[in-house]
């Protein structure tokens, strides 16, 4: 036997686990919202990799993912602390998809920053259930495995996590429309036109601020048609003379970067519906801006 054929082979464990490695991010990120934390979470499935008898593994791929999900489940539970305490509203971090096409590469479920923002209101559990059916299309017996739960419970778990979302968001509508609509109200939102943002935004329409306590965002959302239009407006002023506008692209969909003398100020993201803009999220938080830094300067 060739040594890159043994199965206790590093070489032979590492390629296993590169191989794996896009779909162990893609579950990882989906549950936590964060980059960050699915990068410390893939780094540590590799430890355990390496300390494990990988000749008693007959199935890496689906190993890995069982140690990846429960990571992730696990560091959701203690995120949900943190998120208690943090500053303002919570956002998920944006993935600049353009850069790591492998991210959306399977199905695009649960990877809009809109969709990670309503699954951060499950349980863990729940969210992980969802992702792995949704996202990666696991049969419901091999996420019943992986969760250390029954088959029917699986199914139950990703039922109530469905019914949350259709609940919460109504059906998005195809790139091309969302593109189209998010250049009509970045224009109104940057010339502070109170009809035009209002053409634009539903009636219930919310807005979100995520500047982790760091940089000047509204820490309370803002809701409703009149609030949201009035705000943008008093907004403009202050905020839009003197930045520079990139289009860019955050976990599969249209996006904005607004910077400021080479700096990255925001990244603004629409969720767009049939009846027009839904939720409008401002990532501010510079931690989050990291993925889209090196754009302003390639």
């Amino acid at each position: 036997m060739r040594a890159a054929d043994d199965p206790h082979s590093l070489d032979r464990a590492t390629r296993e686990f590169m191989g794996a490695r896009p779909q162990l991010f893609g579950i990882a990120y989906r549950v936590l919202g964060s980059a960050v934390e699915a990068e410390d979470i893939v780094q540590e499935a590799w430890l355990r990799w390496q300390r494990t008898d990988r000749a008693a593994v007959q199935e890496p791929a689906a190993f890995l993912a069982t140690v990846t999900t429960r990571l992730a489940i696990n560091t959701a539970r203690s995120a949900r602390v943190r998120r208690e305490s943090y500053t303002g509203s919570w956002l998920p971090e944006p993935v600049d998809t353009s850069a790591d096409p492998q991210l959306g590469a399977e199905r695009a479920e649960a990877l809009d920053l809109a969709v990670l923002f309503l699954l951060e209101k499950l349980n863990p559990v729940e969210r992980a259930a969802y992702v792995l059916r949704e996202a990666f299309d696991y049969p419901y017996k091999r996420i019943a495995d992986i969760l250390e739960t029954s088959e029917a419970n699986t199914r139950q778990l990703v039922s109530r996590a469905r019914k949350h979302l259709s609940a919460e968001r109504r059906e998005p509508v195809g790139s091309d429309d969302h593109r189209r609509l998010l250049e009509v109200f970045l224009a109104a939102a940057r010339s502070g036109r109170l009809s035009a943002l209002e053409d634009v935004l539903t009636a219930d329409v919310f807005s979100h601020s995520d500047g982790g306590g760091v940089r000047g965002a509204s820490r309370i959302p803002v809701v409703g048609r009149p609030q949201v239009s009035r705000y943008l407006v008093a907004f403009a002023p202050r905020f839009w003379p003197g930045t520079e506008i990139r289009r860019v692209e955050a976990n599969g969909r249209p996006a904005v970067l607004v910077s400021s003398g080479g700096r990255a100020v925001a990244l603004l993201s629409v969720d767009v519906s049939a009846r027009g803009i839904e939720h409008i999220m401002w990532v501010m938080n510079p931690a989050k801006l990291a993925p889209y830094v090196d754009s302003l300067t390639g």
